[in-house]
């Protein structure tokens, strides 16, 4: 029976279950055996990780042929307006080639918990939250657009995978889908069933 877990990694949590360097990893918050994270976090940054116990599953969310579409809310130092998303929609250039979002707007701070520690403000510099969807994941990838943007990120949430959302969870927090429900939370990410 396939097993899908939906899990709210907190700010400075490796995203694998060890680490040589004593760090905070997936092992503090999940005891479940043989599952395993498809895609990885950031460490400092927050929010959705899907891990599974299906090697087909893993690949089909985490493989970079899938083009699985990801949201993210990044709280940015600057105001962002229409004319920066318009960049990063029409692509920015970082070292491992162009970049672009698939969908961007600015919005409202969302509902969400505090970041411990908080992230540090500064009285002469405004901040802004921006949502971005991409289909790709290179390292550091949003950090690194919107930096090239003129917008450096101060805290980054991924909220969705897909068509799978945090659904409330708090840091630290996971729930698990088994059987039949996998496949029908999957139905809209891939063309047959995963056995």
């Amino acid at each position: 029976m396939v097993k899908l877990m939906v899990f709210n990694k907190p700010y400075q949590v490796l995203s694998q279950f060890t680490d040589s360097s004593e760090r905070i990893t997936l092992q503090n918050f999940i005891s479940t055996k043989g599952i395993y994270p498809a895609g990885r976090l950031d460490y400092d940054s927050e929010g959705l990780m899907l891990l599974t116990d299906n090697g087909k599953l893993q690949s089909l969310i985490s493989h970079p042929k899938h083009k699985l579409r990801k949201k993210y809310w990044a709280q940015v130092e600057g105001i962002a307006d229409e004319s920066h998303c318009n960049q990063l929609l029409e692509g920015v250039q970082l070292k491992d080639g162009m970049a672009k979002a698939i969908s961007c707007k600015p919005i409202n701070p969302p509902q969400v918990w505090s970041r411990n520690p908080p992230i540090r403000v500064r009285v002469n510099v405004p901040d802004s939250w921006i949502e971005l969807e991409l289909d790709e994941g290179r390292n550091r990838q949003v950090r690194r657009m919107t930096a090239a943007a003129g917008l450096p990120t101060l805290r980054l949430i991924r909220a969705q995978i897909g068509n799978l959302s945090l659904q409330q969870l708090q840091p630290g927090d996971h729930k698990t889908i088994t059987g039949q429900s996998v496949n029908a939370v999957l139905s809209k990410l891939r063309p047959s069933k995963i056995h």
